[in-house]
């Protein structure tokens, strides 16, 4: 029989509320998370706002001498998964090491760390730097920190596919189980606030000042922020014989590389990602009740996602496309991990959270986008969207578990 792959534990560390009531919550009810940046000096940045997370405290979750050996990407993720694993009841200390990985996502991993080397060195100079900071930099630490502090010894692995990096790793943990070379697959994706990726989407003139507006006809552009989200996955007899409660299957999963512009979607691109995805969970494109929008607010992206949407979905007009992006903002490699968390707990509630902010329609943008009010709705299958730089596109599929 072919082996089927459940979602049992859900984490998420976000600026509109930690832990998945809160998150849940939030996104129900159009909370936004995006305040004025304090992690990083933007006195002279036109942008001053951004999805920072105000109230992480990282020794609620590991130790505080622990705590000091992580960077903080490394922090998040720790903090998600423990949420996760809480939440799945498993038991790690029984599992065979062997048939346990660990695959997260990122885009700058714990780039904080060298942010801080860099800014000492710089102002102060050579004599001054402290050897501490530059072991928890390594972009391979923060697989490797979870599993550390979960005193565990998994296959570990990083996935740096940035924007889609989250989707990636939940590809390639459902690849493992389906394939019997993993019983139960930690993943998601974690990305801090840094100052590079704020002063580098400023240079693009991809960032708005005041607000997210996915999908709306004066849109400005994308805002930065930052956190985790982790999903447990589990193959479904292991799953059901332990009583896990399950929030929903993995049908299956698209990825694509356009390789044809490192900034610029292309609509192509997209519908052949959205198609492998159909085909890989062996669904059709009436089966979609709901998409989880990449979403980013930014003019191209929006637009080729909408037309791309139109051209797999033959324009239909009764199916939700909603973007959490205008909530949270774009947080990286974390961005599609929490994503799918929405997705699943959309199929479990029956709830589709809104694109906020949202006030002109784009005639350019043909979809629902279910503004600015969460929507009641039985969903079946829903997808969830990522699209990365250089053309890096996956998607996953998500269905409501039925035995």
């Amino acid at each position: 029989m072919a082996r089927r792959i459940v979602v049992t534990g859900i984490g998420v560390v976000s600026s509109i509320g930690i832990g998945k009531e809160n998150f849940w919550n939030s996104l129900i009810n159009g909370k936004s998370g995006i305040s004025d940046v304090s992690l990083i000096d933007v006195a002279n940045f036109k942008q001053k706002r951004g999805g920072e997370i105000k109230d992480f405290n990282p020794v609620l979750y590991m130790k505080e001498n622990e705590a000091k050996k992580y960077g903080r990407a490394s922090q998040f993720g720790i903090a998600a998964a423990r949420l996760a694993i809480n939440d799945s009841k498993v038991m790690l200390s029984q599992l065979d090491s062997d048939r346990l990985a660990i695959i997260m996502g990122t885009t700058m991993a714990n780039i904080r760390e060298l942010e801080l080397i860099d800014e000492i060195w710089t102002r102060k100079g050579e004599d001054f730097l402290k050897s501490d900071p530059i072991p928890k930099y390594p972009s391979h630490s923060l697989a490797f920190s979870i599993a550390q502090e979960l005193k565990i010894n998994p296959f570990c692995m990083v996935i740096p596919t940035a924007c889609s990096a989250g989707n990636y790793s939940i590809g390639y943990g459902y690849d493992l189980i389906k394939s019997n070379q993993a019983e139960y697959v930690i993943c998601g994706g974690a990305d801090p606030f840094s100052r590079i990726t704020f002063t580098g989407f400023g240079s693009l003139f991809a960032m708005a000042s005041e607000k997210c507006q996915p999908f709306d006809k004066n849109r400005k552009g994308m805002m930065v922020g930052e956190g985790a989200g982790v999903l447990i996955l589990e193959e479904l007899t292991q799953a059901v014989r332990r009583k896990a409660y399950i929030y929903a299957e993995i049908l299956g999963y698209g990825l694509s590389c356009d390789a044809s512009h490192m900034t610029l979607p292309s609509i192509e691109g997209i519908v052949k990602v959205l198609r492998r995805a159909l085909i890989s969970s062996g669904i059709k494109n009436s089966d979609v009740d709901y998409i989880s929008a990449h979403g980013t607010g930014t003019k191209a992206n929006d637009v080729a996602e909408s037309k791309a949407i139109n051209v797999v979905f033959d324009g239909r007009k009764n199916l939700p496309v909603s973007s959490i992006k205008s909530m949270l903002g774009h947080t990286m490699g974390a961005a599609s991990a929490m994503e799918a968390i929405a997705c699943v707990l959309a199929i479990k509630h029956s709830i589709i959270p809104p694109t906020i902010n949202f006030e002109t329609s784009d005639e350019e943008c043909e979809i629902d986008c279910v503004p600015n009010r969460a929507r009641q709705k039985k969903i079946q299958i829903a997808l969830n969207n990522s699209f990365a730089f250089g053309g890096n596109n996956a998607c996953t599929v998500f269905s409501k578990y039925l035995s």
